[in-house]
């Protein structure tokens, strides 16, 4: 007996933190899944907790000339063990009463997916999961992303959720519906593994009620295994798409959405240029969209050359971030892969003669690692300052299944093995002395 296809709900969850903003991210892994299934005939809803353009806004919400924006925030009681702080402890995105009267309009679902972003957001997971469960306490929930994949064990039995899973949710999805709804997902493009990208369809990133930017993956996983980064662990084989099909998407969304920008989250964007950036670059030149690209995730310093820097002018890239880290280039680091001081020099220069300028160009410089020397920090920071870029302070975060997570545990201040929320980098939780709290203070403000 053939079962009908179910309906299938999708939620991205709250934000429990400090304080949170909407820089250009959004739940591709969720929202590629629901394009999968709607691709196959499943019925599929979507609901944002972190919605900036939720109906009951009473307000028009704020959007910069970028797309990004400030998220709602509501304060909440601060998690046990971090009442010292003194800072506001908030959810960010709808309220409550929203986010209940959306799941009761709905149509009942047979099976609800959410995801999970940062490990320190769990709390807004769970607190997301007991409120579908007040709804719809019979309709299993399944859990999937970053939050469920690196703190496997304790999303099992902390966050309420009926099935959690780890890693890319696309080798899981067959199994997961045929295992709570019958229905048989018949879809070649899952067979293979991993999945051709090329093969996939766009995220469904038209469920949202208005959109200012679209996030772009161009790739998953990375080449390299910095110790601070989970990145290897997540994905741990690089795959990517093709130039054209990566051009064809973000012409989709520009020419049906008018978007204009657009943020590059690729780990690796810059590696193999020649067979991979380079041609995307071109072929966005080619075309004549006027846009505007971001690169909030890192890009590979010694990957930007003199061709490099002009593609991407010419291409409409605004917002330009490298993977510094430390500008103690004599010395040994660890951290992430060694870049010579001339090789940073030279990215600096290449994109300057480009045509970007210093408020266009920032360097990442990694702040609040366990046994860090804030002398090196600051003299990084001058250097960075010295060049006429913009030194852009990173907070560490301890991470789960990275090198640095044992000893970043030994250097605590707090027990992370405890609850994900104590690796926040809001709490600066590898920084022991009062002394470096305040000179890390100091350090911001330089």
């Amino acid at each position: 007996m053939k079962t009908d296809p179910p309906h299938i709900l999708c939620i991205n969850p709250w934000i429990h933190d400090f304080a949170a903003f909407d820089f250009w991210a959004k739940p591709l892994g969720l929202l590629s899944i629901a394009a999968i299934l709607r691709d196959n005939g499943v019925k599929i809803s979507y609901i944002d907790c972190l919605d900036r353009f939720h109906k009951n806004e009473p307000d028009s919400p704020k959007v910069m000339w970028d797309g990004r924006g400030p998220f709602r925030k509501t304060q909440i009681p601060t998690p046990a063990g971090l009442e010292h702080i003194g800072r506001k402890f908030s959810r960010y995105g709808i309220l409550p009463d929203w986010f209940e009267a959306d799941l009761k309009r709905l149509e009942r679902p047979n099976l609800i997916f959410v995801t999970s972003l940062m490990t320190y957001w769990a709390s807004g997971v769970k607190e997301t999961i007991e409120m579908i469960k007040g709804v719809y306490p019979d309709v299993p929930v399944v859990l999937g992303g970053i939050y469920a994949s690196l703190c496997h064990d304790h999303a099992i039995c902390y966050s309420g959720a009926d099935r959690v899973i780890k890693g890319p949710g696309e080798p899981w999805l067959t199994d997961i519906l045929k295992d709570f709804t019958g229905f048989d997902l018949k879809d070649e493009r899952l067979l293979k593994s991993p999945a051709d990208l090329d093969a996939l369809p766009f995220p469904a990133l038209d469920r949202q009620h208005k959109m200012t930017y679209i996030p772009i993956l161009t790739s998953r996983g990375c080449p390299f295994s910095c110790e601070y980064c989970a990145s290897s662990y997540l994905e741990p084989v690089m795959r990517r798409r093709s130039p054209e099909n990566v051009v064809k998407e973000i012409a989709y969304w520009h020419k049906t959405y008018h978007i204009k920008n657009f943020a590059f989250y690729d780990d690796a964007l810059l590696i193999n240029s020649e067979d991979h950036a380079f041609p995307i670059f071109e072929k966005i030149i080619a075309s004549g969209m006027d846009l505007n690209f971001h690169t909030p995730n890192a890009l590979h310093i010694r990957a930007i050359i003199k061709k490099a820097a002009e593609l991407m002018f010419r291409a409409g890239f605004k917002t330009i971030r490298m993977g510094l880290e430390t500008t103690e280039f004599a010395g040994h680091r660890s951290y992430d892969s060694k870049v010579a001081e001339n090789e940073f020099l030279m990215a600096v220069t290449n994109l300057k003669a480009a045509g970007f300028n210093k408020k266009q160009i920032g360097a990442y410089l990694l702040c609040g690692l366990p046994g860090q020397n804030l002398d090196t920090l600051e003299a990084s920071i001058k250097f960075v300052k010295k060049t006429g870029i913009l030194p852009v302070l990173a907070y560490y975060t301890p991470i789960p299944h990275t090198a640095l997570w044992e000893k970043a545990v030994q250097n605590s201040r707090y027990d992370l093995n405890q609850h994900p929320v104590f690796t926040n980098n809001t709490l600066f939780p590898c920084v022991k002395s009062d002394l470096d709290l305040k000179r890390i203070s100091q350090l911001k403000n330089l």
